[in-house]
C-alpha cells in the first residue's frame, strides 16, 4: 500500500504524535510519499522516517491509497488540487482550531491510520464546484470543495453581480461580493455571511450575498445539477475571485460559469464522525452556556 502525507507546516510539538505513526507504517510495510516541503521539515526535526518518496504535485500521486492532511481545514482544502481528479481518499488530522473537515484529532492520528489500514473506515463523497469559464483559470484544478467567491477590492464602492441559473436571470446583487457554496462549504464563509447550514448529502448549492445593499436579498438554495453564470460590474473595473484558499484578480468583462464537478472529493471518516456529531461538537449545540 502507498500512503501520501501533506502539511503546510509541521511544528516540533507534533513530533510525539507522529513519530509512532511512522514507526507503525514502517512495520506494516507501507510505502510513504511525503510532500516535498513537509519532508524537509520532518528531517530537520529528526523524525525517523520509513522508506519514502517525495512529491510536489498531484500528478505524482499515482496508485496512492490515502492522502493524510496534517493541519486545519485550510490545509485539507489544499489537497483538492492534489487528489480530486483521481478520487484519492483524504484523511484530515486536525492540528488547527475548529476542524469541520479535519475532524480526527491529532492525538488519535495513529489509531485512525491503523483503522484505515484494517478497513475500519467509511468514505464520504463531498460535491465539488467546477469553474468552466474562463478556460485556463486555476489551470491545474479549477475546483472548490467549500466555495467560489467574488469580492470587491479595497474600496468603499460596491460591485454589481448579475446572476443567472441555466441562462435564466436570477438577480442583480449590489453587494461587497457573492458566495457560491457547496453543502460542505455551508459551514464556512457562507455561514459567516448568514447562509444556512446544509447537510453534505444534499444535492444543492447556496448563493449567499456578502453585505448586500438591499436588505430583502437573502441566501438562496438551488439545485446542483444546473449551471450558474455570473457577470460583474464595478467602478474599479476589476474584482477578486477566490476558490477556497486560492484567489486571482479578474477583469469585470469576464463571464464566469460554475457547475458541479462530475466527481467529488472522498473524505475518510470513522465511527462517531457523522455530520450531526460534528455540528454539535464544533458549534456547541445542546450545551447549556448559562453557567
Amino acid at each position: 500500500m502507498r500512503i501520501a502525507i501533506y502539511s503546510r507546516q509541521f511544528g516540533k510539538e507534533l513530533v510525539p504524535h507522529f513519530s509512532s505513526m511512522f514507526t507503525m507504517l514502517s512495520m506494516q510495510n507501507v510505502e510513504v510519499w511525503i510532500w516535498e516541503n513537509t519532508l524537509k521539515e520532518l528531517k530537520d526535526l529528526g523524525i525517523d522516517l520509513p522508506e519514502h518518496t517525495s512529491f510536489n504535485s498531484g500528478a505524482d500521486l499515482k496508485d496512492v491509497s490515502l492522502l493524510i492532511s496534517i493541519g486545519g481545514d485550510g490545509t485539507l482544502l489544499d489537497t483538492v488540487e492534489l487528489t480530486a481528479e483521481r478520487g484519492t481518499p483524504v484523511l484530515g488530522i486536525n492540528t488547527g482550531r475548529l476542524g469541520f473537515l479535519s475532524n480526527t484529532q491529532v492525538e488519535d492520528a495513529e489509531d485512525a491510520v491503523s483503522a484505515f489500514l484494517k478497513g475500519e473506515h467509511s468514505i464520504e463523497e463531498r460535491s465539488l464546484l467546477r469553474l468552466t469559464s474562463p478556460e485556463g483559470l486555476f489551470e491545474h484544478a479549477p475546483l472548490a470543495l467549500n466555495e467560489i467567491a467574488i469580492h470587491k477590492h479595497d474600496t468603499s464602492s460596491m460591485i454589481t453581480i448579475h446572476a443567472y441559473l441555466d441562462d435564466k436571470f436570477l438577480n442583480s446583487y449590489w453587494a461587497d461580493g457573492l458566495i457560491i457554496s457547496t453543502p460542505t462549504g455551508s459551514t464556512a464563509y457562507s455561514l459567516s455571511c448568514g447562509g444556512p447550514i446544509i447537510d453534505p448529502r444534499s444535492k444543492s448549492f447556496v448563493i449567499t450575498p456578502i453585505a448586500p445593499h438591499n436588505l430583502n436579498v437573502r441566501p438562496f438554495v438551488v439545485r446542483d445539477n444546473g449551471e450558474i453564470t455570473l457577470k460583474v460590474e464595478g467602478r474599479e473595473g476589476s474584482y477578486l475571485l477566490s476558490m477556497d484558499s486560492r484567489s486571482v484578480d479578474l477583469d469585470e468583462n469576464i463571464e464566469l460559469k460554475i457547475c458541479r464537478n462530475d466527481s467529488g472529493m472522498n473524505l475518510v471518516t470513522f465511527e462517531g464522525q457523522d455530520f450531526l456529531n460534528t455540528l454539535r461538537q464544533k458549534l456547541s449545540w445542546g450545551l447549556d452556556q448559562r453557567n
